[in-house]
Protein backbone atom coordinates (compact mmCIF):
# COMPACT_ATOMS: atom_id res chain seq x y z
CA UNK A 1 0.00 0.00 0.00
CA UNK A 2 1.50 3.49 -0.78
CA UNK A 3 0.11 6.62 0.17
CA UNK A 4 0.85 10.20 -0.42
CA UNK A 5 -0.15 13.54 0.53
CA UNK A 6 -0.27 16.17 -1.85
CA UNK A 7 -0.36 19.59 0.10
CA UNK A 8 2.98 20.20 0.38
CA UNK A 9 3.88 24.00 0.63
CA UNK A 10 -0.19 24.16 1.68
CA UNK A 11 -0.40 23.74 4.65
CA UNK A 12 -0.06 27.33 6.24
CA UNK A 13 -2.53 27.85 9.18
CA UNK A 14 -1.92 31.78 9.27
CA UNK A 15 -4.00 34.22 6.52
CA UNK A 16 -1.58 34.60 3.90
CA UNK A 17 -1.05 38.99 3.09
CA UNK A 18 0.52 39.49 -0.39
CA UNK A 19 2.06 42.33 1.58
CA UNK A 20 4.21 39.79 3.39
CA UNK A 21 4.97 37.93 -0.76
CA UNK A 22 8.65 37.91 -1.82
CA UNK A 23 8.23 38.84 -5.08
CA UNK A 24 10.01 37.23 -7.95
CA UNK A 25 10.05 39.53 -10.65
CA UNK A 26 12.52 37.46 -13.41
CA UNK A 27 15.52 35.37 -12.67
CA UNK A 28 18.17 34.13 -15.03
CA UNK A 29 20.39 30.79 -15.48
CA UNK A 30 24.00 31.19 -13.99
CA UNK A 31 24.86 27.83 -14.06
CA UNK A 32 22.86 24.91 -15.45
CA UNK A 33 23.27 20.83 -15.13
CA UNK A 34 21.53 17.76 -14.40
CA UNK A 35 22.83 17.58 -10.33
CA UNK A 36 22.67 21.30 -9.74
CA UNK A 37 21.39 24.58 -11.17
CA UNK A 38 22.28 27.94 -9.87
CA UNK A 39 19.99 31.23 -10.75
CA UNK A 40 19.98 35.19 -10.24
CA UNK A 41 16.66 35.76 -9.63
CA UNK A 42 15.21 40.02 -9.11
CA UNK A 43 13.04 40.64 -6.30
CA UNK A 44 11.49 42.59 -3.84
CA UNK A 45 10.89 42.23 -0.27
CA UNK A 46 8.56 43.27 2.26
CA UNK A 47 10.29 46.66 2.97
CA UNK A 48 10.27 47.42 0.18
CA UNK A 49 14.07 46.73 -1.24
CA UNK A 50 15.01 45.21 -4.26
CA UNK A 51 17.82 43.03 -4.91
CA UNK A 52 19.43 40.07 -6.63
CA UNK A 53 19.34 37.00 -4.90
CA UNK A 54 20.90 33.76 -5.85
CA UNK A 55 19.32 30.28 -5.78
CA UNK A 56 19.95 26.82 -6.34
CA UNK A 57 18.52 23.68 -7.56
CA UNK A 58 19.10 20.35 -6.68
CA UNK A 59 17.53 17.29 -7.69
CA UNK A 60 14.71 15.91 -5.61
CA UNK A 61 14.91 12.96 -2.95
CA UNK A 62 13.03 10.17 -1.62
CA UNK A 63 14.24 9.05 2.24
CA UNK A 64 12.50 6.07 3.82
CA UNK A 65 12.36 5.35 7.53
CA UNK A 66 12.06 0.89 7.35
CA UNK A 67 10.94 -0.83 10.47
CA UNK A 68 11.01 -4.20 10.95
CA UNK A 69 7.55 -6.28 10.62
CA UNK A 70 7.71 -6.24 14.79
CA UNK A 71 8.29 -2.81 14.62
CA UNK A 72 11.14 -2.08 17.07
CA UNK A 73 14.22 -1.14 14.99
CA UNK A 74 14.76 0.52 12.02
CA UNK A 75 17.45 -0.23 8.86
CA UNK A 76 20.50 2.15 8.72
CA UNK A 77 24.03 2.35 7.67
CA UNK A 78 26.28 3.80 8.85
CA UNK A 79 28.73 5.68 6.21
CA UNK A 80 31.19 8.46 5.58
CA UNK A 81 30.15 11.71 2.93
CA UNK A 82 32.99 13.57 1.72
CA UNK A 83 31.48 17.06 0.98
CA UNK A 84 31.25 17.77 5.02
CA UNK A 85 33.79 15.07 5.98
CA UNK A 86 31.79 13.05 8.64
CA UNK A 87 30.68 10.04 9.68
CA UNK A 88 26.81 9.25 10.51
CA UNK A 89 24.06 6.83 10.37
CA UNK A 90 21.49 7.37 7.61
CA UNK A 91 18.42 5.73 5.88
CA UNK A 92 17.91 4.19 2.23
CA UNK A 93 16.76 7.01 0.24
CA UNK A 94 17.92 8.57 -2.94
CA UNK A 95 17.05 11.10 -6.01
CA UNK A 96 13.91 11.10 -8.16
CA UNK A 97 14.51 9.13 -11.42
CA UNK A 98 12.87 10.46 -14.55
CA UNK A 99 9.30 9.81 -14.64
CA UNK A 100 9.06 8.31 -11.58
CA UNK A 101 6.77 9.19 -8.08
CA UNK A 102 8.68 10.04 -4.73
CA UNK A 103 7.31 6.54 -3.24
CA UNK A 104 8.53 4.38 -6.41
CA UNK A 105 12.10 6.18 -5.24
CA UNK A 106 11.59 5.66 -1.52
CA UNK A 107 10.81 1.40 -2.51
CA UNK A 108 13.48 1.07 -4.94
CA UNK A 109 16.30 2.73 -3.01
CA UNK A 110 15.29 0.79 -0.29
CA UNK A 111 15.77 -2.27 -2.24
CA UNK A 112 18.68 -1.38 -3.94
CA UNK A 113 20.60 -0.42 -1.05
CA UNK A 114 19.71 -2.98 1.44
CA UNK A 115 18.12 -5.87 -0.45
CA UNK A 116 14.78 -5.59 1.44
CA UNK A 117 11.39 -4.95 0.21
CA UNK A 118 9.17 -2.48 2.30
CA UNK A 119 5.97 -4.53 2.92
CA UNK A 120 3.73 -0.88 2.71
CA UNK A 121 4.96 3.24 1.95
CA UNK A 122 3.57 5.43 3.80
CA UNK A 123 4.34 9.32 3.50
CA UNK A 124 4.96 11.10 6.62
CA UNK A 125 6.41 15.06 5.12
CA UNK A 126 8.10 16.52 2.52
CA UNK A 127 9.98 18.72 3.52
CA UNK A 128 12.61 21.35 1.97
CA UNK A 129 15.97 21.27 4.04
CA UNK A 130 17.46 24.74 2.85
CA UNK A 131 14.04 26.84 2.37
CA UNK A 132 16.15 30.13 2.14
CA UNK A 133 17.62 30.05 -1.24
CA UNK A 134 17.51 26.25 -2.08
CA UNK A 135 14.65 24.41 -4.34
CA UNK A 136 15.52 20.40 -2.63
CA UNK A 137 12.42 18.70 -2.01
CA UNK A 138 12.82 15.75 0.22
CA UNK A 139 9.85 13.20 0.33
CA UNK A 140 10.26 11.16 3.52
CA UNK A 141 7.89 7.87 3.51
CA UNK A 142 7.79 5.14 6.65
CA UNK A 143 7.58 1.34 5.65
CA UNK A 144 5.93 -1.10 7.93
CA UNK A 145 7.86 -4.03 7.12
CA UNK A 146 10.19 -5.30 5.03
CA UNK A 147 10.95 -8.76 3.25
CA UNK A 148 14.56 -9.94 2.87
CA UNK A 149 14.36 -10.41 -1.84
CA UNK A 150 18.42 -10.28 -2.52
CA UNK A 151 21.66 -8.71 -1.83
CA UNK A 152 22.00 -5.00 -2.33
CA UNK A 153 23.01 -4.13 -5.84
CA UNK A 154 24.21 -0.51 -4.75
CA UNK A 155 27.81 -0.93 -2.87
CA UNK A 156 28.44 2.60 -2.40
CA UNK A 157 26.34 3.18 0.76
CA UNK A 158 27.44 1.69 3.90
CA UNK A 159 26.03 -1.87 5.33
CA UNK A 160 22.71 -1.74 6.30
CA UNK A 161 21.65 -3.10 9.97
CA UNK A 162 18.95 -2.94 11.85
CA UNK A 163 19.30 -0.70 14.99
CA UNK A 164 16.98 -0.85 17.73
CA UNK A 165 14.63 2.47 18.53
CA UNK A 166 16.36 2.57 21.97
CA UNK A 167 19.58 2.94 20.19
CA UNK A 168 17.85 5.47 17.32
CA UNK A 169 17.19 7.77 20.32
CA UNK A 170 20.48 7.71 21.77
CA UNK A 171 22.55 7.72 18.24
CA UNK A 172 20.77 11.31 17.61
CA UNK A 173 21.20 12.49 21.09
CA UNK A 174 25.08 12.10 20.35
CA UNK A 175 24.85 13.31 17.85
CA UNK A 176 25.90 10.36 15.06
CA UNK A 177 22.82 11.07 13.04
CA UNK A 178 23.54 14.74 10.86
CA UNK A 179 22.14 13.45 7.56
CA UNK A 180 18.81 16.05 7.48
CA UNK A 181 16.59 13.35 5.83
CA UNK A 182 17.44 10.71 8.64
CA UNK A 183 16.67 13.42 11.14
CA UNK A 184 13.56 14.40 9.63
CA UNK A 185 12.42 11.07 9.12
CA UNK A 186 13.27 9.41 12.65
CA UNK A 187 11.91 12.56 14.98
CA UNK A 188 8.79 12.53 12.22
CA UNK A 189 8.55 8.60 13.82
CA UNK A 190 9.53 9.25 17.35
CA UNK A 191 8.51 12.19 18.52
CA UNK A 192 5.01 12.70 16.36
CA UNK A 193 4.19 9.21 15.22
CA UNK A 194 4.63 7.77 18.77
CA UNK A 195 4.23 4.26 19.18
CA UNK A 196 2.00 4.34 16.70
CA UNK A 197 4.63 3.91 13.92
CA UNK A 198 4.77 -0.07 15.06
CA UNK A 199 0.94 -0.87 14.76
Amino acid sequence: MTTQRTDYGRGMTAQQDDADRWVVHSERPIYDNEWVKVSMADISVPSGERFDHHVVWLPPAAITVVLDDAGEHVLMSYRHRFAPDVWNWELPGGLLDEGETPAETAAREVEEETGYRPRSIEHLVTYEPNVGMVRNPHHVYLARGAELVGDPTEFNEGRFQWVSLAAVTKLIGEGLVVNSGALVGLLYMLAISGSSAAK
